[in-house]
């Protein structure tokens, strides 16, 4: 009865060593899923994919010709031919894994460690030529040459590597015509020749790959640009269409009547009322309801920018997740009415006599809104100076973000020290607006500033 329900027991427990394997392999995958899963430069996927291919397919070469090598090193001593085979092959599966796991940065690395390793295996085989040449076929470690040259082409530019495949095919014909006395130096040349050509064309294949998606990283950037120009003007221009029928059906239409009519009376006090909500209603939360991406947002705020002065440089950066901004176009139009006023004192105001001002605006752009920085190198002011009167900060900059649902704007400056305008609208973020009201206004508190700016990077998340 007791063996019974010991062997039952013993069923019923869980194989741990066939889990944890389980489990780690089922990390791994997680984690190479989770790696390629995001966005990613057309020209850092091909150097990951090439890290990938060259690792794996040098790993299984090194292991197809082990038997090979084992035959060719039979007269050298193991502990040699252990540490040469490890020298020329180690950094491969690690170059493979690193591929999958890692950014293009370490992927060079280990690339550019894996071709000096082979170079080195090559050195190491020197000592033992003879022993080794003995042997019938090719040299293990001459006829592998392509691992190396394809290693240095993934790690380096096209002229180190270039230099790496001359000196690595011109290492077995050095090598016939130093240790042997009865070898032709035209069969060295053409040895050379031949080993050259055929690593050549792998390199170009390499060299050329990177340069293409390179390439189309360029032109991506040069399409979304254009894109954000295009939607841009469209968005100013139907704005400016809107303004347009604005103006002419209510502001015109009313000074008209007020100028013919005598007196006053009550049908033009209400038209007057009615034109002065509309305007009032257009600054601040607008009557068009239409809604810009993440590319029309920029080339609105773009377009603001280039209207007062074209050289400014205007920078953007975006979140991985940037493609779900949904920005009220008058939401636009208020941060890009607020961006140019600021864009324009900059350029009255923070000139310093013989040298050049360096003026920035830097967008960031996440799915909940965007962050604006204007940054001068500038004289700067000091807030407290300034008078009460002058509504060019006060009202056309932090006053219309403090007007705008979700906005916020704050305007650091001091003698000496240039002046920095950031200028934030989030979606969605009615409580966060209203609790960031004070700091907007340009009250100078640290801490609703600290804040305001805590909330908004959840925003642009």
């Amino acid at each position: 009865m007791s063996a019974t329900s010991t062997s039952v027991g013993a069923a019923g427990r869980p194989a741990v060593w066939t889990s944890r394997p389980c489990a780690v392999w089922s990390g791994v995958v997680a984690l190479i899923r989770a790696r390629n899963a995001g966005p990613e430069p057309a020209a850092d996927r091909v150097v990951r994919r090439f890290g990938l291919v060259i690792g794996l397919v040098g790993s299984l070469a090194a292991v197809l010709e082990l038997p090979e090598i084992i035959m060719q090193q039979r007269p050298v001593p193991p502990v040699w031919t252990l540490i040469t085979v490890c020298v020329a092959f180690v950094m491969l599966p690690v170059l493979a894994v690193v591929s999958l796991l890692a950014g293009p940065r370490l992927v060079r690395t280990v690339a550019g460690a894996a071709a000096v390793g082979y170079l080195a295996g090559m050195a190491l085989v020197m000592p033992y030529y003879y022993e080794v040449a003995e042997a019938p076929g090719l040299i293990w470690a001459h006829r592998l040459v392509m691992i190396g040259v394809l290693a240095a082409a993934v790690a380096w530019r096209p002229w180190p590597a270039g230099a790496y495949l001359v000196l690595t095919s011109a290492i077995p014909s050095v090598a016939l015509l130093v240790m042997y006395d009865h070898i032709a130096v035209w069969y060295a040349v053409e040895n050379f020749v031949r080993l050259a050509g055929q690593c050549l064309v792998f390199l170009w294949c390499v060299v050329h790959a990177q340069a293409a998606g390179a390439r189309l990283d360029r032109e991506s950037v040069i399409a979304g640009e254009r894109a954000a120009a295009v939607a841009g003007t469209a968005a100013r221009e139907r704005e400016r269409a809107r303004f347009a029928v604005l103006i002419h059906d209510a502001v015109l239409s009313t000074l008209l009547d007020a100028s013919r009519t005598r007196g006053t009376s009550p049908v033009l006090r209400e038209q007057a009322r009615r034109t002065l909500d509309q305007l009032d209603a257009t600054r601040i939360s607008g009557t068009d309801t239409e809604l810009l991406d993440a590319n029309s947002a920029i080339g609105f705020l773009r377009a603001a920018v280039h209207e007062v002065n074209s050289g400014i440089e205007f920078t953007v950066h975006r979140g991985g997740n940037d493609s779900e901004l949904r920005m009220p176009q008058a939401a636009a139009a208020s941060v890009a009415a607020a961006l140019a006023e600021a864009v324009r004192n900059s350029l009255r105001h923070a000139g310093v006599p013989g040298r050049r001002v360096r003026r920035e605006v830097t967008v960031t752009v996440g799915a909940g809104g965007l962050l604006v920085v204007l940054r001068d190198d500038g004289k700067g002011f000091d807030r407290g100076a300034v008078p009460a009167d002058r509504l060019g900060i006060a009202a056309s900059i932090l006053g219309r973000m403090r007007a705008l649902p979700g906005g916020a704007g704050f305007v650091e400056s001091a003698p000496g020290h240039g002046t920095t305008v950031t200028l934030m609208w989030g979606s969605g973020a009615g409580d966060e607006a209203a609790g960031a009201g004070p700091t907007g206004s340009g009250s100078g508190d640290t801490a609703p500033k600290a804040v305001a700016m805590a909330r908004r990077r959840e925003w642009l998340r």
